[in-house]
């Protein structure tokens, strides 16, 4: 990675303006054509911890814990994350890189645009854009949701357990709980940024002191622990869902990973308000993605050596109903104190991280949305681009928390058609990361320039593997995940995100190839 002066004489700290120090993000959004209609208060660290809080290890790996735990078991999750960390980190690089160049909220979609050349810039910043827009609400719907049912083991646990005649909730208290969470994500995303930034490193300091202490505590506490060579070794094939092949069954185990490795193109969306932009939402994308491969490994890591009985942990008999993470620190506490209360407040401890991290995928939501209504391709678009007299993109906030809750309303018909739905949350967001990184080392190989951070010589090579390790993992995911297959057993990610396509691709012939143009320049209006 290489920090150099920008190419296109840009200074990399300010520009001179009349003797008057400029921000140089400020000044590069200026020259990239659009106006500084958003308050540029975010420092380096805050923009990092809108990232870290969105990919947030806490909610990434216990949400989906159970799927590590059946698909492979320790060894597929210990050495997996490594594996879609190295990765990821290729994608984050490339994907700083062209954000140290085109410091804007739009972010992917704008890349898009500038990278694929004038003849292909519209359909480019078309594709890149809904794909972008659609997987970020998808991720506030499936992070809310997760932190909705939750809250729902919480209390099932805390009024005695599924075994204790504890309370189940019904799914529709569950989405209850959903409109209530964004609702509050909602009304903090209308305070200032100021108020957004504070928040959004107290969620930083969050995730990383509760990791800390919960991969320390759990283990210490429980009465039985695994040996080490259980936690680094033992690979699960007792999925009860048909799969023996061990290559099949560690693909499958690596969604828990990648799934929890997303979001971090929120310090993109952020650089309209992050000061010296060109450099910072780089960092900001770099260090999010390095601090949660190194803090989520010690989680995985000291949660997995409480672990002693695989079967009971999934099965839907247990005291937590069947949500693994949740039993096992409830049975920790239980084993050695004799009451599972520590357990549940561990629980609290990650439903607080769980909803920081609801709460800054609501930030990013609404910049993209703001951009790219500024652009005109949204359906009311005036409307969106709307700036209070905070300079908060009001009511693309609010926009964004209510296409979330009709995203999991799809759960009160069929849990599966909820999963499709946030499968676009993985697959269709990371096919938005890709696009701008496949123009620029096809189309703009030789035409780009890059901002004050780049790969130097190995921008092509490092581009090239994250663009292939996303097609592969698109496929990856796409296949199923038990046999036989049934329409309850189905994997429907293809279908999730080939209908995203098609709707894209026939708005895009039918209507939008007539009127859009791509990033619209505002500087003069």
């Amino acid at each position: 990675m290489v920090w150099d002066r920008d190419k296109r004489d840009l200074p990399t700290h300010a520009a001179q303006n009349g003797g008057v120090s400029v921000d140089s993000g400020h000044a590069r959004l200026h020259e990239l054509g659009y106006k500084q209609e958003l308050k540029r208060d975010l420092s380096v660290i805050s923009n990092f911890a809108f990232s870290f809080s969105i990919i947030s290890v806490l909610t990434g790996i216990t949400t989906l814990y159970n799927s590590g735990l059946r698909y492979g078991g320790p060894a597929s999750m210990v050495y997996g994350w490594f594996l879609a960390g190295l990765f990821t980190m290729l994608v984050g690089s490339s994907m700083a890189e062209i954000c140290s160049a085109y410091p804007t909220s739009g972010g992917l979609y704008y890349w898009s645009a500038k990278l694929a050349g004038r003849k292909w810039a519209p359909f480019a910043s078309w594709l890149t854009g809904w794909f972008n827009i659609v997987g970020q609400w998808a991720v506030t719907a499936s992070i809310d949701f997760s932190l909705a049912q939750l809250i729902q083991v919480i209390i099932l646990l805390s009024t005695g357990g599924k075994n204790g005649g504890g309370y189940e909730a019904s799914k529709y208290v569950v989405i209850g709980f959903h409109g209530g969470i964004l609702l509050l994500h909602a009304i903090m995303n209308s305070f200032p940024i100021s108020v957004l930034s504070f928040f959004g490193q107290l969620a930083a300091a969050w995730n990383l002191l509760g990791v800390v202490v919960l991969m320390i505590l759990i283990p210490c506490v429980a009465k039985e622990r695994a040996s080490a060579k259980f936690v680094f070794t033992y690979f699960n094939t007792d999925n009860g869902e048909g799969i023996d092949s061990r290559v099949y069954i560690f693909v499958l185990g690596l969604l828990m990973s990648q799934y929890t490795l997303t979001g971090y193109d929120a310090s993109a969306h952020m650089t309209e308000e992050t000061k010296n932009a060109d450099k910072n939402g780089p960092k900001g994308i770099i260090s999010s993605i390095g601090i949660s491969i190194i803090f989520g490994w010690g989680y995985l890591v000291g949660i997995t050596f409480a672990v002693t009985n695989i079967p009971y942990l999934l099965s839907d008999e247990n005291d937590a109903a069947g949500y693994a993470i949740a039993e096992i620190f409830y049975l920790a506490f239980k084993s050695r104190y004799g009451s599972g209360v520590g357990g549940i407040i561990c629980l609290g401890m990650v439903a607080v991280a769980i909803f920081f991290c609801g709460m800054s995928s609501v930030t990013s939501n609404s910049r993209m949305a703001y951009a790219f209504s500024r652009d005109g391709a949204m359906p009311f678009s005036s409307l969106w681009h709307q700036v209070n007299k905070q300079e908060i993109p009001i009511n693309a906030v609010w926009l964004s928390a209510f296409i979330s809750f009709c995203m999991a309303l799809t759960s009160l018909g069929s849990i599966v058609a909820f999963d499709a739905m946030v499968s676009i949350a993985t697959i269709g967001l990371y096919i938005a990361y890709a696009l701008p990184i496949f123009f620029r080392v096809t189309l703009a190989r030789k035409t780009f320039v890059p901002g004050p951070f780049n790969l130097g010589r190995y921008g092509v090579v490092v581009g090239w593997t994250a663009v292939l390790w996303v097609a592969t993992i698109s496929v990856l995911f796409s296949l199923p995940v038990a046999y036989p297959i049934t329409k309850e057993t189905l994997n429907y990610t293809p279908v999730a995100v080939g209908g995203l396509f098609i709707l894209t691709v026939c708005s895009w012939v039918f209507s939008a190839r007539h009127w859009f143009r791509g990033p619209i320049t505002n500087i003069d209006t």
